[in-house]
């Protein structure tokens, strides 16, 4: 099995502050000693790497964690709590009880992916290029309110925003936030070491070219930068060829995340992949068993760059034994609507006649002036206006169970994207919502206008489709515009 240390940059670069010995982080959660496992069997030292859910103290991957005694750790400079945000990927270090999905946080790491001026946007392909990596737009990434809308359409090129994601096996980022940040901020890039030249001081990382002439090089063997490390790379500047001129390039080529024992979640992309007993998770190693639960899927539905939850205990090698394997699927169902009904007994409401359920890894957040941290469903009222994106859950049921809610400022416009249960032009159903396209402008999935008739002709029974307009019945939408849509 491969144990190899190198590992994809986020992990790693969140392992900063939690393994001992480690330059960079935070001294104190470097050397917090967590406490002893109690011994009842069900709890122990846990940690946990995932996107917050939210707050209240925090929640990540399911788990509550109390951070009232937590050490926070930003870009390993000292931070605190209200420094973070929902959709942001963090390493959160305590003990656990599995019984109550609850735990005690002593650290929380978070350090971003990427931090750079946008280079590019396609807005067909929900992608965008910043500092040279290539960022993946979808269902799972939340928009900080700093960007109107919370979209592609609110950002340009040129602007410095900061992306918190998992890197996939192709150094490509889905990203999980998307912050804007203000000129002048420090730019940073984690990534492999590729095409060095040490005449010329330069390497890439992906398609961005790094200039380390009077960059610090840190933890480096013998002071020397080699092709295949993991690097990060920070700087203040961008030179006039997009080049990053590096104050700080820093070695990120660490061992396990935890001593034998220690129970790991992380939530992540499968990074390699041999078989379904023998794969890396955001680069750390894990094997299955008989005993392994499957959810979401089976073991043949592993290969390289699904998306899982994977859960259980480190062994000597450091690999992770999963007893738990969840499989993530897409999120493809949308909707922006009004609240018609709140069932927080059961987690759920209703919109558009639709019913949406909540779990504890529905990630939360209120774009409202109000601004309530945490939002719960208990929060939620008739009335509110709320963007749900998720999956159809059970399968065919017409429900959908809610991956991200937020809560934004009341408007007339309603939208729905999902497949198609029945299509009679000029209306379509999706979800038992009834779109009249009759005023409707159509587009394809590049956003070029088509007419009606080019529209029907490609839609079908289970078609992805997007619709915008105003809700004129309790299940019914007047579309303005309709969009086919590809599942991400």
């Amino acid at each position: 099995m491969n144990t190899s240390n190198k590992r994809p940059a986020i992990l790693v670069a969140l392992t900063l502050a939690f393994i001992s010995g480690c330059s960079g982080g935070n001294e104190n959660a470097q050397n917090q000693t967590p406490p002893p496992p109690p011994s009842d069997g069900i709890s122990g030292i846990g940690v946990a790497i995932g996107p917050i859910s939210t707050f209240g103290s925090i929640v990540v991957n399911g788990v509550h964690y109390d951070t009232a005694d937590a050490v926070f750790t930003i870009d390993g400079e000292p931070a605190i709590e209200s420094d973070l945000s929902v959709g942001q990927l963090v390493l959160v270090q305590g003990t656990f009880d599995s019984a109550s999905s609850t735990g005690t946080a002593t650290s929380v790491v978070f350090d971003d992916s990427v931090t750079g001026p946008i280079e590019s946007i396609d807005t067909a392909l929900n992608q965008l290029t910043v500092l040279g990596q290539l960022v993946l737009v979808s269902a799972d990434t939340s928009f900080d309110d700093n960007i109107s809308p919370p979209s592609l359409d609110g950002l340009s090129v040129g602007e410095i925003v900061e992306v918190s994601g998992f890197i996939k096996a192709d150094g490509s980022i889905p990203a999980s936030r998307i912050e804007k940040k203000v000129v002048g901020t420090q730019v940073e890039a984690h990534g492999t070491v590729s095409n060095l030249d040490a005449a010329t001081s330069t390497f890439s990382i992906n398609n961005l070219v790094v200039d380390y002439e009077n960059a610090t090089i840190r933890d480096f063997p013998g002071g020397q930068i080699s092709d295949g490390d993991f690097v990060e790379a920070k700087g203040a500047s961008v030179g006039a060829n997009g080049e990053l001129v590096a104050t700080i390039v820093e070695l990120e080529d660490f061992g396990v995340v935890g001593e034998e024992g220690t129970h790991v979640e992380i939530e992540g992309f499968i990074t390699r992949f041999t078989s379904s007993t023998d794969f890396d998770v955001t680069g750390l190693p894990v094997t299955t068993s008989s005993g392994t639960v499957f959810e979401g899927g089976v073991a043949g539905d592993l290969g390289l760059n699904i998306k899982v939850e994977a859960e259980g205990e480190l062994d000597a090698n450091g690999v992770l034994v999963a007893t738990k394997v969840d499989i993530r699927r897409s999120k493809a169902i949308r909707s922006i609507a009004v609240v018609d009904s709140v069932d927080a007994a059961s987690d759920s409401l209703i919109m558009l006649g639709v019913t949406f359920t909540t779990d504890a890894l529905t990630r939360f957040e209120d774009k409202t002036d109000l601004d309530v941290i945490p939002l719960t469903i208990n929060d939620i009222n008739t009335g509110d206006y709320l963007e749900i994106r998720g999956t159809e859950f059970p399968a065919g049921s017409g429900q959908v169970l809610a991956t991200l809610l937020e809560r934004e400022d009341l408007d007339a416009r309603t939208e729905l994207q999902g497949f198609t249960e029945s299509v009679a032009q000029p209306s379509l159903t999706v979800l038992g919502v009834t779109i009249d396209t009759s005023g409707a402008v159509f587009r394809d999935t590049d956003d070029s206008i088509l007419s009606a008739s080019e529209f029907f002709d490609l839609v079908d029974i289970n078609t992805l489709v997007e619709a915008t307009g105003v809700e004129t019945g309790d299940t019914v939408i007047t579309a303005t515009e309709v969009e086919l849509e590809f599942e991400l």
